[in-house]
């Protein structure tokens, strides 16, 4: 890790492919994101993964929004990048797995 990432405060959800959903606004910092809404929770998601198209709103695949604390100097190890949101699915060497930001990275290409 090039830079600390501090997760914030809010209860992460995993939503599921097929999810109704109520669509919020789009994150101004990160405008892949938008911030959806369903029966039993709530999450900021990559706008792609959201059926905007139909009545009501649908989850087209799952996505759950866990993010990981981590801290500058830290080895973490990619699982799964997504270059278009900028963000990347990490798991820490004690076993939790979850969001960092590309910001936050140093890729070790050794």
């Amino acid at each position: 890790m090039r830079a600390d990432h501090t997760v914030p405060d809010r209860a992460p959800h995993r939503f599921e492919a097929g999810d109704t959903v109520a669509v919020g606004k789009r994150d101004t910092e990160w405008p892949a994101f938008v911030f959806v809404t369903a029966r039993d929770g709530s999450g900021w998601v990559p706008v792609r993964h959201v059926d905007t198209t139909s009545s009501p709103p649908r989850m087209r695949t799952a996505y759950d929004t866990q993010e990981i604390p981590a801290s500058e100097g830290e080895v973490v190890h990619l699982l799964r990048d997504d270059p278009e949101s900028g963000w990347v699915w990490c798991r820490k060497t004690d076993g939790r797995e979850g969001w960092l930001p590309h910001r936050a990275l140093e890729l070790n290409r050794g």
